[in-house]
């Protein structure tokens, strides 16, 4: 199947400082909204990020999966979507998604991977990666 076709993103640097300050409900309003008419991984990757962080987690499910439809190389959709495995207990999954990143990463490294790396050790998680 190929991946679906993008919109123009649109300027999210005010829908991201929301974020960086913590906003994560007003955020997910506004995300909520623009992802009505704006087909994007990135719209896609901070919804499902802040409605992670507010624990609805079959939501952020969900929006992870559409940025990840949208771009199936999208590192921040990945880090992400690995962090909602780990909230949730789901360790294998979130294995799958540091694996992706890893051969994504090949060969310098890159930030997604260690970050997700790093919070499956801090959820006690050995990661085989």
């Amino acid at each position: 199947m190929d991946t679906a076709p993008s919109s123009d993103l649109p300027d999210l640097s005010a829908v991201r400082a929301e974020i960086y300050s913590g906003e994560y409900e007003k955020a997910a309003a506004k995300l909520l909204t623009l992802a009505e008419t704006v087909h994007h991984a990135d719209v896609y990757n901070l919804l499902g990020f802040s409605l992670r962080k507010l624990k609805r987690y079959d939501e952020a499910a969900r929006w992870y999966k559409e940025a990840i439809f949208y771009d199936p190389t999208h590192r921040p959709a990945l880090e992400y979507q690995g962090e909602l495995f780990i909230d949730t207990g789901d360790f294998a999954r979130a294995e799958k998604n540091l694996e992706l990143l890893r051969l994504l990463c090949h060969p310098g490294g890159c930030e997604e991977y260690d970050k997700l790396k790093d919070a499956l050790a801090r959820a006690g998680h050995q990661s085989k990666s």
